[in-house]
């Protein structure tokens, strides 16, 4: 019977796709622990959806986060030959995005989330999807990272998720947001 465990991270380091192991508190490890929970939201959301369109396009946005994380475990010198995400990538989000939005009234005032469960799964993944953003961020402005079109991905996959957001509320019946200024009223 296979182990699920190795042991081999006890000590607080971690492999990647290079050679030698990196301490798991490493900007490099944070941002692909940040982009492996923003995977998992997404999860979580297409769970959730009632659309299989939203389902489908999440699945997609799925596996880019992959390649996404195959890139960032990549040494400076291989990291090209694992891109996939690339200007084509975030064109393919900004179409959904833009599918999307014509389907949906988007509100002029913050939203609160929770108007459906897959609405709430959708606001959560953005926001640890802008998480995953700020760590991939601190990894080109320190030049780990030299692929800015992750860093459009991030930020045009969060609006996605926020477009989705409306979408799905709306096939749930919530026609009209919850807004943050009718609960301070």
């Amino acid at each position: 019977m296979p182990k699920f465990y190795t042991a081999a991270g006890d000590n607080g380091h971690t492999g990647l796709l290079t050679e030698g192991r990196v301490p798991k508190n490493d900007p490099i490890i944070e941002a692909l622990g940040a982009i492996d929970e923003a995977n998992a939201a997404l999860g979580l959301a297409r769970s959730s959806c009632q659309s299989s369109l939203c389902k489908n396009t999440i699945l997609t946005a799925q596996g880019d986060l992959y390649h996404a994380m195959a890139e960032i475990s990549a040494s400076p010198d291989n990291a090209a030959r694992f891109r996939k995400v690339d200007a084509g990538r975030v064109t393919w989000l900004e179409e959904q995005i833009d599918t999307l939005s014509a389907k949906v009234q988007i509100p002029k005032e913050f939203i609160v989330p929770g108007d459906s469960i897959a609405g709430a799964a959708l606001d959560l993944a953005r926001t640890v999807i802008r998480r995953a953003e700020r760590h991939v961020t601190g990894l080109a402005h320190s030049g780990v990272v030299d692929n800015r079109e992750l860093l459009r991905y991030l930020n045009r996959l969060s609006s996605l998720c926020y477009v989705l957001e409306l979408y799905e509320n709306q096939l749930a019946g919530m026609v009209s947001p919850t807004l943050a200024r009718d609960i301070t009223s």
